[in-house]
């Protein structure tokens, strides 16, 4: 574990030291907060009816909180560097740590979204709440709905960190990893919520999409928080949540293990 914690703390500082990023990564995400609530605004007064079970205070509130939190569940902010390394044979050098490899990739990607999330998400989470209706973000719908987002955001987190690492397995057992990881990321951003809140898509593959693993990322988690989800429902949320968890580990180090027998590294 000592080996994991250093590592961890180790990425955390040097994350921590992109703040001219940073602050250029807030300005991006309060322009395009305010840009898509303005959208949202206008296709709610057009189109009576529209809410589909997002009231448009609620769903203010979830783009603040997308905005907030975006560098913590993005997907297409994947670990390129963990698919380099295996495209070019540079695993080679992974391969001679004595620690289990898929602990030490999982501390990284924590530590490097964690800190990148913290220096963008400060700013917005003090300013959203100071502008004026219906543009500022709105405070949890409950105590315990804010326990609650606070548990099921960070599990969140973890279950896209495993399905990245996911990602990066199979890049042993493909010619180069652009392609499926790009196609990872699609999948992941389309049916997450990120491109389109998901109680905006039609009734009819609501259930289909509810049953992926990606609505669990961010859009379960930000519908907690805006009280569009009951207590009861996020508990059964939360289960869903945690099956995909062990889920998505135990195949992530099943098909490692079994990479590592057949890798092989060839160069002087």
């Amino acid at each position: 574990m000592s080996a994991f914690v250093s590592l961890f703390s180790m990425r955390f500082k040097l994350g921590l030291q992109y703040r001219a990023q940073a602050w250029a990564g807030v300005a991006t995400q309060f322009f395009w907060g305010v840009m898509m609530i303005m959208i949202y605004r206008a296709f709610y007064q057009n189109a009576p009816g529209a809410d589909n079970g997002m009231t448009l205070p609620q769903l203010v509130t979830y783009v603040w909180l997308m905005q907030s939190f975006y560098y913590c569940i993005t997907f297409w902010s994947g670990d390129w560097e963990l698919n380099e390394l295996i495209s070019s044979g540079n695993i080679a050098y992974e391969l001679c740590r004595p620690q289990r490899l898929y602990g030490l990739w999982f501390a990284k990607n924590v530590a490097v979204r964690l800190s990148g999330m913290l220096l963008r998400c400060v700013p917005i989470l003090m300013i959203a709440p100071l502008l004026p209706a219906p543009y500022g973000l709105a405070a949890p719908a409950s105590p315990a709905a804010a326990l609650m987002f606070l548990l099921t955001i960070s599990l969140g987190v973890c279950l896209l960190i495993t399905y990245i690492l996911f990602g990066c397995i199979l890049s042993f057992y493909t010619v180069t990893s652009s392609g499926i990881g790009w196609i990872l990321v699609i999948l992941g951003e389309l049916f997450s919520g990120q491109w389109l809140p998901l109680a905006l898509f039609p009734d009819v593959v609501k259930p289909f999409v509810y049953a992926l693993p990606f609505a669990y990322v961010n859009d379960f988690p930000f519908r907690v928080y805006n009280g569009s989800v009951d207590m009861q429902t996020a508990f059964l949320g939360l289960g869903v949540q945690l099956l995909w968890l062990l889920a998505f580990i135990a195949a992530g180090q099943w098909l490692l293990s079994r990479g590592l027998r057949r890798v092989v590294v060839q160069g002087g």
